[in-house]
């Protein structure tokens, strides 16, 4: 039913009328020093494929890539911290595999379960939408300035905790909704990225209130002081083709635009009518929402940051 035509973020298998697959698989090194919290983020990193699919997980296999100076202690709580997220998902792990690597990396290949008629897409947006974001954006300024010592507990604590929430919450008050015509979730390609597939597999313009994005505390003031990470160019330098950005814009906030993230929120297309509903389950539930763009018909690019 979906492949990678549209850099969708899994890939569904229709198994009968009633039931298709989601399969999709993520890892990476470590964003952060705890592995008992690094197994968390990695893990619901990629639980959050399903969820922005419309699914829900249900069985997932461990990757783990393990230097010999790792200690089996670190490695357990890696694990560890991937198999609670996982029973907090309700998904069982069903084994892995494991292997030697000069550098540590931890993920998961996960399988869930969508009805065929309500699998989510991360095209299909349409004129009149408005783009719903469920969690604040930052995590690579955030975890780029903590290597150099430039972060408060308090700001770091509150960015790994966003990293390390599931998008289970959000995912199951999207499928509620009756016209979402598009989701995905912010991951390595930052809300300017996705923003972008989005808006280019549909054939529309996305526009984006820079105004409007939630950042974790402390984001913006890193990014003025100029800690934009690596990826954040590299994002920037993949839509500037197809990118128009209102003169009055600060450099800064279309930095964090381009911020990578790790185990982001949803981006949701749907009516704005639906979207006053969405955003206030989403709040009911102790859940980030928020309006932070609009879908207006091509205007000759794919994204306008205003």
């Amino acid at each position: 039913m979906v492949g990678y035509d549209t850099s969708d973020d899994a890939c569904v298998y229709k198994i009968t009328e009633e039931i298709a697959a989601i399969h999709t698989v993520d890892f990476f090194t470590p964003i952060v020093d705890d592995p008992y919290l690094f197994g968390q983020i990695a893990a619901a990193n990629a639980l959050s494929d399903v969820y922005a699919m419309g699914g829900r997980p249900a069985v997932a296999m461990n990757l783990l890539c393990v230097p010999n100076c790792l200690s089996l202690e670190t490695v357990h709580q890696i694990l560890l911290g991937g198999h609670d997220k996982a029973v907090e998902a309700g998904c069982a792990i069903a084994g892995g595999h494991t292997i030697q690597d000069q550098e540590p990396k931890y993920g998961m290949c996960v399988t869930g379960y969508v009805h065929p008629d309500k699998v989510l897409r991360n095209v299909g947006a349409e004129p009149g939408d408005v783009l719903v974001l469920t969690k604040p954006i930052g995590t690579g300024v955030i975890t780029t300035g903590a290597k150099a010592d430039m972060v408060s507990r308090e700001d770091y604590d509150a960015a790994t905790a966003s990293m390390a929430a599931l998008n289970r919450t959000a995912g199951e008050l999207v499928q509620e909704c009756s016209h979402v015509h598009a989701c995905t979730d912010i991951t390595g390609f930052g809300l300017l990225g996705h923003a972008y597939e989005m808006a280019s597999g549909s054939g529309v313009t996305a526009c984006l209130f820079s105004a409007d994005i939630p950042l974790l505390n402390g984001a913006k003031e890193l990014a003025e002081m100029g800690i934009i990470p690596a990826g954040a160019y590299r994002n920037m330098d993949y839509v500037k083709p197809s990118l128009f950005v209102d003169p009055s814009v600060s450099r800064v906030l279309v930095d964090l635009a381009a911020d990578p993230q790790t185990s982001g929120g949803l981006l949701v297309s749907l009516p704005r009518k639906e979207s006053e509903h969405l955003i206030q389950r989403l709040h009911a539930a102790s859940q980030t929402g928020a309006i932070v763009g609009e879908i207006v018909p091509n205007q000759g690019h794919s994204v306008a940051i205003l």
